[in-house]
């Protein structure tokens, strides 16, 4: 059991992120992964109207014969209430997060839905992890995630507090700038703005070669 503090960020300059990745000495600590994300909740919602989540995350290599996960994880997340508070005030995202590798996603999926939970929400991204070097002593404990997206590319900072504010402005972004909502919640979004109905977060066919979102039958991935 532990205690996540992030935030993420919008790029819209992926080659500018880049730039100031590598001024910083950045470097790739876990490459380019091909995430695919299973959120389950009870038939009530009552997960959701807690604010809690529950997923299984398979990580896949990219390119040819990504099809064997590399690691499986089973997480858990809900918010941290600050005392006296009915509210939790960080500028900040705060999460208790219990994480937990398992061997079989498709097992464990089947666990779940077994117990009344429902596959209620999937989304896939690519993401690449990187630390500062050791010399900018700031950044002790801080993971630099570069998520690319079917709805865009975005930066997670994810440490200490300071560290995390430091590592913003060096990348050229202000608080206002910090992003609380998780990926379901932003791709919503998204599709009001374009005035689709939301199903799932997934790349179009010539994204990744991927079933597009809005196709007829829904693409199941444990």
């Amino acid at each position: 059991m532990g205690k996540e503090r992030e935030i993420k960020l919008r790029i819209e300059d992926l080659p500018g992120l880049r730039h100031r990745l590598a001024k910083l000495g950045a470097r790739v600590v876990r490459p380019r992964l091909h995430e695919r994300n299973a959120l389950f909740d009870t038939a009530e919602g009552s997960l959701a109207r807690r604010q809690q989540l529950l997923r299984i995350r398979m990580e896949l290599p990219v390119g040819r014969g990504g099809k064997q996960a590399l690691r499986t994880v089973v997480t858990f997340k809900r918010p941290i209430i600050n005392p006296g508070s009915g509210k939790n005030r960080e500028r900040h995202k705060v999460r208790e997060e219990i994480e937990l590798e398992v061997s079989d996603a498709k097992a464990l999926a089947t666990v779940f839905e077994g117990l009344g939970m429902t596959r209620w929400f999937q989304y896939e991204k690519f993401r690449t992890t990187f630390r500062l070097p050791t010399s900018h002593v700031w950044a002790k404990g801080l993971l630099i995630e570069l998520d690319e997206t079917p709805i865009g590319a975005f930066l997670e900072l994810e440490g200490p507090a300071s560290a995390i504010d430091r590592a913003a402005k060096a990348f050229g972004f202000e608080k206002r700038d910090y992003i609380l909502a998780n990926y379901m919640v932003l791709y919503r979004e998204s599709c009001r703005r374009r005035g689709q109905e939301p199903r799932d977060m997934l790349f179009a066919k010539g994204q990744s070669g991927k079933r597009a979102a809005g196709s007829e039958k829904r693409k199941l991935f444990l």
